[in-house]
């Protein structure tokens, strides 16, 4: 039964449609990943896998625990290319040229344009302003800056117990920082919360009349007059449309990070996401591994919570056009409301099933909450909701379909 109810929601060409959709979606996001850029020693760009192994090549040089030694190199090294004529040329060809050579180099520039900096501001040439003997204060400036802001107006919305427990999740992170290539983690992350989120619009158009069809199709009374109709039968729509969504869903992201890993590489994945540009303020300590893990798993309870809502709605309403809103209601609205500074809005849309698809903008953001005098990161509160929710909406699908009246 579970195979006839997969075989009618395939069996419709707009569904095909949108199954080909994914498959174009895998396709297109797969080749934005592995377009990396290189500038070679000509100036000129190139691009690709072959691109991306010559730049892993010049970032290898670097690789190994960030101290305050490997610093000053790293300042040192900068100056040296700055005082090249290339550097100082007027001409578009000749400054790629100087890029060329320092490239290796950008994500650590990064950091230290983070670190000296400022907690709010980021000035890419900061590093042209420092001497090697700046260095020591690379670690402490993240701190210091940290504090310094949360004194700040900007940072009123947080109690004392929220603004000391970021200073103390900044304290235990450990150092020096391990540095290597992360190119292949950060182009797959990059990409992956658009196709968790397209994907889930998708699933609610596949789902949305799984519950609604037959009474669509007037063969209501005879579904649920059958033997196994009210039971065997709902039980069949319900797989099915679970199967669908973690088939599909795995499918794609596992075929997705295995091209893009295949490609650049898995080099750096135990190192913490701190030495990314955008990691740089997380109070999260993680790797690109475990922050690869959570994407996924995240995107998952998200994606599939959203679809036992649509086949709810589809259940309750019998309606496919109102259950395909569903999924749009959930992920498109929130992105309409946030970004204010109403605090409480804020705190709402913070523990949205939207959050779970983006898990990478939850890691960098000061999502918090206070659970019985604790402080901790949304993330902990994110995960055992909607997995309970998903679990509760299964029985509850069940009921409310077994128990639907034929008109």
């Amino acid at each position: 039964m579970v195979y006839y109810e997969m075989k009618k929601v395939f069996s419709k060409t707009s569904n095909k449609i949108a199954v080909l959709f994914i498959l174009v979606l895998l396709g297109l996001m797969t080749g934005f990943a592995i377009h990396v850029q290189y500038v070679n020693e000509e100036g000129n760009m190139e691009y690709g896998i072959s691109a991306a192994r010559k730049l892993k090549e010049l970032k290898k040089e670097w690789a190994g625990e960030l101290t305050e030694e490997r610093l000053k190199e790293v300042i040192a090294e900068n100056a040296r290319i700055q005082a090249t004529p290339e550097a100082r040329s007027r001409d578009i060809q000749q400054n790629n040229i100087a890029y060329s050579q320092r490239q290796g180099l950008l994500d650590i520039r990064n950091m230290i344009a983070n670190s000296y900096g400022g907690f709010q501001n980021y000035d890419y040439y900061m590093i042209d302003y420092l001497k090697p003997e700046d260095a020591g204060h690379f670690y402490s400036n993240r701190i210091e800056s940290l504090k310094e802001w949360l004194a700040s107006p900007e940072a009123e919305q947080f109690s004392k117990k929220e603004k000391q427990f970021l200073i103390e999740q900044y304290a235990d992170m450990e150092v020096p920082l391990k540095y290597d290539d992360f190119t292949g983690w950060y182009e797959a992350t990059y990409n992956m919360p658009v196709i968790i989120m397209l994907m889930c619009l998708i699933f609610g158009f596949l789902l949305a009349g799984i519950f609604s069809n037959e009474t669509k199709l007037k063969a209501d009374s005879i579904f649920f007059s059958a033997y196994h109709g009210r039971r065997q039968g709902v039980m069949a729509k319900l797989a099915a449309g679970l199967i669908i969504v973690t088939g599909i869903y795995w499918v794609v992201m596992l075929v997705y990070s295995a091209i893009v890993l295949g490609a650049l590489g898995t080099d750096g994945a135990d190192c913490m996401i701190q030495i990314s540009l955008g990691g740089w303020k997380s109070f999260y300590n993680i790797t690109f591994l475990q922050r690869h893990l959570l994407i996924l798993f995240g995107g998952y309870i998200g994606t599939l919570f959203i679809a036992l809502l649509t086949m709810l709605v589809s259940a309750k309403t019998k309606s496919a056009v109102i259950s395909v809103m569903v999924p749009f209601i959930l992920l498109l609205i929130p992105s309409v409301f946030s970004g204010g500074n109403h605090h409480l809005l804020n705190q709402i849309l913070a523990v949205l099933p939207d959050r779970l698809m983006d898990i990478d903008a939850v890691v960098k953001t000061f999502s918090l909450v206070e659970i019985g005098g604790k402080v901790t990161g949304i993330l902990s509160i994110l995960f055992p909701v909607y997995i309970v929710l998903s679990v509760v909406l299964c029985p509850v699908i069940y009921q409310v379909y077994r128990q639907a009246e034929v008109k």
